[in-house]
């Protein structure tokens, strides 16, 4: 397990690592007294940190009461892609209305940063922690300019419950052109051209959950 923290925080941290890279295959069971073991803690802790990863739809709690990775259907992660597709588009559409320089700023600082981040560790699969956390800031702070804290947090939530489908996508089809994509949205938002932004992120949002029926065909 990871080091620092509370025991439930280190297994937590060590079982989403281990979700996120595929070592647990979807629908894989995740058995609690089994990880309580390998982990050297007690059921309960074992249970709060599965517990945790069910609230960010790293897994799924069963009708008995057992505990899996979730399944690649895609019709639940392409619910959650349309809703994001609707009030991200929406964001950025108010961000660009009312975003001023320090706006564009942060969006031209956070696209930087994610541009010269590696995707993947040396022949790795799954994206790394690194990029994936450059990733989330640069499509936050494209909406930051909605200046609606409510309209963010519902991000959040919705990114953190994406987290799992922008992994498996990313496996499924590597060959995808992460990097065009996301300079095409920078450059259309800080050219103040609303319609363009907001087709081109409802594409790019709604293109992960699509890639995942590669993967269950």
């Amino acid at each position: 397990m990871t080091e620092g923290g509370s025991p439930s925080e280190r297994l937590y941290a060590t079982l989403r690592a281990a979700i996120l890279h595929g070592v647990f295959a979807p629908e894989q069971a995740l058995k609690p007294q089994e990880l309580a073991n390998a982990g050297k803690v007690s059921l309960a802790v074992a249970r709060e940190a599965l517990l945790r990863l069910v609230g960010e739809g790293l897994a799924v709690r069963l009708p008995n009461r057992g505990f899996a990775v979730p399944a690649v259907n895609a019709e639940h992660w392409q619910r959650i892609a349309e809703a994001r597709a609707v009030t991200e588009t929406a964001m950025l559409r108010l961000s660009i209305e009312r975003g001023g320089v320090d706006w564009e700023v942060r969006v031209r600082a956070a696209h930087h940063h994610l541009a010269r981040t590696p995707l993947r560790e040396p022949g790795g699969t799954y994206v790394c922690d690194e990029w994936s956390e450059a990733h989330r800031r640069f499509h936050r702070a494209l909406l930051e300019g909605c200046g609606n804290p409510v309209l963010l947090d519902g991000f959040d939530r919705l990114w953190t419950a994406s987290e799992l489908a922008r992994h498996w996508s990313g496996a499924a089809v590597p060959e995808r052109d992460g990097v065009r994509e996301h300079r095409a949205l920078e450059e259309a938002a800080l050219d103040r051209d609303a319609a363009r932004a907001a087709g081109r992120l409802a594409r790019h949002v709604l293109r992960t959950a699509e890639n995942l029926t590669v993967r269950t065909d």
